[in-house]
Parts: structure tokens; sequence; C-alpha cells
């Protein structure tokens, strides 16, 4: 059967549905420097019509293919050929293209979570290759550990959760070479991609390079920014790109000027058009949207950009993802770790001797640390949350993003007791740490927990002095991450830490591998060793 339906009008509307997709996709191409070219750019027609016909269950499948000629010559043929079935599609694509090798990171069962993470690693790691012609993948000169799944390629803030287990595990090297690919990503680039492929350089992700350049001098990581200072000041400049001349009000890229004057951040994109890995959900979405589509799409790359692609946070409704507003709001997280980054950098050019340097960027921390205090901070309730800065308001929505102000250092000794009777009194759930307390279905929602979360979430609280609830939270996630690895034979990427299963929800099924999952569960055992031993599980 034709993908086109057999109903004139039908029939009609979807043709002129695909034009105009088609359209935009050739208008962004024609916009993109070659060297930078997208699957979608590249490929324009073949593209729109392999991704809006869902000839691979994942949209991601497609764009990672390698094309075996180059994109002129395969259009040339998807022109003469004009494949319209699914199955004519498909023909097509293998034909023309090398479809991604299946996942290879299952490893037999062994008698503890240690040996496993530790046997998992080499099947993780890839080699520094240059990527074939007109492929999506970058190249970084180092190897480096993927995620795992159909995570085929290099993310950016995961990589800081996996590098936690990477060192313990006596693998500094790995976790140095990942440092040197990030630092040759921000030279070459400006700033850290999402992820290492043509379609994810539009976007950044949570900045978290400063904290992995830390992690590799422990005992004196000033020594460690010091030494990697001006890449930390180039990601830092990205961030802070459109801040000069904003006036109250007002928001130029990733920064926003409070209604004092002062400077936030926000997650942003300056591509508004569908995501090359989720081309379809995202067009099938805008039509349920009332926002015009360019804006849907920004939202949505923005929400991808902070990592918690997605969750009630970024909703206008709290439920519904075609409600996305993800620009409107100053988000706790985000500003917590750049609060980070300025000490960071702070400290890195005191250690150089560079002390005018190290006074600006401890009174920008100042003043970002006055702002959250102002802005994001809820006396009330009693913990921190985002702010809408196009209504005025925060948002009220409680979320384990709360604990970042405990991570970093930023939030006094009352905030930091009254988060921590929050998050025990609402976010503590048998398995660790839930994201939120809504479920909606999306995959940074309850009942889900996250590695990256529970390490938050663990090093804020010690650092506030809650070293046993702390630890407790540690001890639950252990034994999620144990129980469902003695029932599957796998770690992954999120867990139901209600039910201690697996967890659910989002985009994709659940991957397993997997990068951070393995790096925090390595690091907790390391902190409280006590918890290696399965019969520890049980405590409560």
């Amino acid at each position: 059967m034709s993908m086109y339906s057999s109903h004139p009008t039908r029939g009609k509307r979807r043709t002129a549905l695909l034009g105009a997709l088609l359209a935009l996709t050739c208008a962004a191409a024609a916009a993109a420097p070659a060297f930078y070219a997208t699957p979608a750019q590249l490929f324009g027609p073949l593209f729109v019509r392999v991704q809006m016909a869902r000839v691979f269950p994942d949209g991601k499948t497609f764009v990672d293919a390698v094309p075996k000629a180059a994109p002129p010559v395969i259009l040339q043929r998807f022109r003469k050929r004009d494949p319209r079935t699914r199955s004519a599609l498909l023909r097509f694509v293998k034909e023309n293209f090398t479809l991604p090798p299946p996942d290879r990171t299952r490893v037999p069962k062994t008698p503890t979570l240690q040996a496993h993470i530790a046997a998992l690693w080499p099947l993780l790691t890839r080699p520094a290759v240059v990527p074939p012609l007109y492929s999506s993948l970058l190249y970084v000169p180092k190897p480096y550990i993927i995620p795992g799944g159909r995570f085929r390629e290099f993310y950016y803030w995961d990589s800081y959760f996996t590098m936690l287990g990477l060192i313990p595990d006596g693998r500094i090297v790995n976790a140095r070479d990942m440092v040197d690919d990030f630092s040759y990503l921000i030279r070459t680039y400006g700033h850290i991609p999402n992820g290492t492929r043509t379609y994810y350089l539009s976007r950044s992700q949570p900045p978290v390079y400063y904290l992995m350049v830390g992690l590799l001098d422990q005992h004196d990581p000033a020594r460690a920014w010091a030494a990697h200072l001006g890449s930390l000041r180039r990601e830092y400049a990205y961030w802070m790109r459109g801040a000069a001349g904003l006036r109250p009000g007002q928001a130029r890229r990733n920064v926003v000027a409070m209604p004092d004057g002062a400077l936030l951040n926000r997650y942003w994109s300056p591509v508004d058009t569908p995501r090359d890995e989720s081309y379809r959900k995202d067009v099938l979405l805008a039509r349920r949207s009332h926002e015009p589509p360019a804006v849907l799409y920004r939202n949505l790359r923005a929400a991808a950009e902070s990592g918690w692609d997605f969750s009630s946070r970024w909703l206008g409704d709290g439920r519904h993802l075609w409600t996305i507003r993800t620009t409107d709001l100053v988000p706790i997280d985000l500003n917590s770790l750049l609060y980070g980054m300025e000490r960071a950098i702070s400290r890195g050019c005191a250690a150089r001797h560079d002390l005018a340097c190290a006074r600006r960027f401890a009174a920008r921390a100042a003043r970002r640390r006055r702002a959250i205090d102002r802005y994001l901070w809820d006396a009330h309730r009693g913990y921190f949350m985002d702010y809408d800065w196009r209504t005025h308001r925060r948002t009220g929505e409680l979320s384990a993003a709360t604990l970042y102000p405990l991570f970093v250092g930023l939030a006094d000794a009352h905030q930091g007791n009254a988060v921590a009777a929050v998050t025990r009194a609402q976010l503590l759930k048998r398995g660790g740490i839930v994201t939120t307390t809504i479920t909606t279905g999306q995959q940074w929602d309850a009942p889900n927990g996250w590695a990256p979360l529970q390490w938050i979430a663990v090093q804020g609280l010690r650092r506030y002095g809650h070293p046993r609830f702390a630890q407790r939270i540690a001890r639950r996630w252990v034994r999620t991450v144990r129980r469902v690895y003695g029932h599957t034979g796998k770690l992954v990427e999120k867990y139901n830490v209600e039910r201690d299963l697996p967890g659910g929800g989002g985009e994709y099924p659940l991957q397993d591998g997997f990068g951070w999952t393995n790096g925090v569960t390595e690091a907790l055992l390391k902190l409280y060793p006590q918890l290696d031993h399965p019969s520890s599980g049980g405590a409560p």
C-alpha cells in the first residue's frame, strides 16, 4: 500500500504537508554550512519521506546511517526510482546506506554489580576514528565511552556521570581522554554539543564540563581548572552570548535579564525546525499544538538541551507535550551549574595568579547567587524551583532539580535543611529519589528515577550535613539497580523508583548499557563499600 492515502482529499493534504516540510528542510539546508549539514539538510526529500513513512521504528536509525555515495548521487537515484511504499523505501535505504550495527553491550551475568560494570566498560568504549564521508558522526581525537543502546555516540552530560565510575575503577586514562575530547569540541565548535552528531550541534546540554575537569585532580581541582581555563572560559562565553545590551524583562539566546536587571540563563536553541532524530514525532505533535510550529520546535529542542526531555517541568499545563514552553523558564539546575562554573573559573584564575579575573568571576557568581535567591527560592514552600520570566512567577513545581543548589554549594544552611525536609517528605521513594511528583508518561517524571539525580542528591545532602539521609538514598538506589539486574542481567537507563522496576515512558524504549547508571552505581559503591553486599540492600 502506498504511504499516501487513496482518498483524493486526504492524499492531497498529505502531499501538501510533505511539500511544506520539504521546503522547510531545504531552507534550513541553504542556511547551514556544508560541514555542519545534518541528514535532513543533506537528503531533503528522501529524509522527509523516510521519516514520515516511519520506515524505521526509531527515527534515530536513519540519521545514524552512513551514505554509500555522495548525497547528490543518492538523491538522483531516489528521484529516478521514486519509491513510495514503506517496503520500497526500506529497500532503497539499505541499498544506499549502511545501517547502524546492533547493540553489542550484553555480557554474561557476574556475581557482583561491580564485576558487571567492569566488564561493560570495554564494550562501551569507542576508538577515535575519522567518520566516513557524509556521516552524521562528529570527529573527536581520543577514545570515548558511549551510553549504550541507541546512543551510539559521545554525549555531553552523560559523560560526567560515567566518569564518576571510571576513575575509581582505575580508568583515569579514559577520563582524561574524554576531557580532551570535550576540550576539542569547545575549540572546534565554540561549545559542547548535546552529542557528537551533526544534528546535535545546534544545542548543548547541562554545563558539567567544569565538573569533569575537576575530577582529574580531586585533591586540587583548582589546578585542573587552571590547566583548562581557556576551554572553561570559552564554554562560559557560549552560555552568556546575547547578554550584552539586554534590558530587564528581555531574553536573548540562553540569557534572560530579570526584572531587576540580574542575568540568569535558560535552555534555548537557535534552530526552530523538527529534530532530525525525532522528525516525525515533532511534526505530528505540531498538529496538536496551538503554538506556531517554529515555536514548538524550538521549545522541544530547548528541552532536549536540558537533558530532561521530556518533563512536566516544561509543560504549560503540566501534562501535555504540545503545551511545552521550555524557553519561557529560568531553570534552577542550569543556573546552579553556571554558578558552579563561575566559581570554578574564579578559582582557576586565582591558581594562575590572575587576580582580576578571579575577582570578576567571583563577583558574577555572587550576583547569580543573589538572583537565584530572589527568583528561584520559595521560602514558603521550602524549595528551589523554576521561574517563568514572561509571567514573572515561580512555577511551583517540585522536582529533583531542587537539589542542585545543595550540590554546587550555593544554598545557605536554612535552605539546605528545608530542601532536605521536602526531599524526604515528597521525593524519597523505595528505590531512591523520584524525578518529579507528577505522572505524565514522560520519562523525566514520576515514577522514574535517574542515576544523575541520585548522585546530585547524595552529594548535596552530604554537603549540607545530612549524611545518613544521603546514605539512605544511595542504599535504596543500589538495591533497585541490583534487583533489576538480578531479573534482567542489565543495568538500564532509568528506573521506576516507586516499584523497584525498570523505568518507562518517553519517546523510545528503555535502553541498557548504560553509561551513567554504571558510573553512578560504581561511585556509590566506592563511597559506601558496605552496599556492595546484596544483604545490605534490604535496609530502609
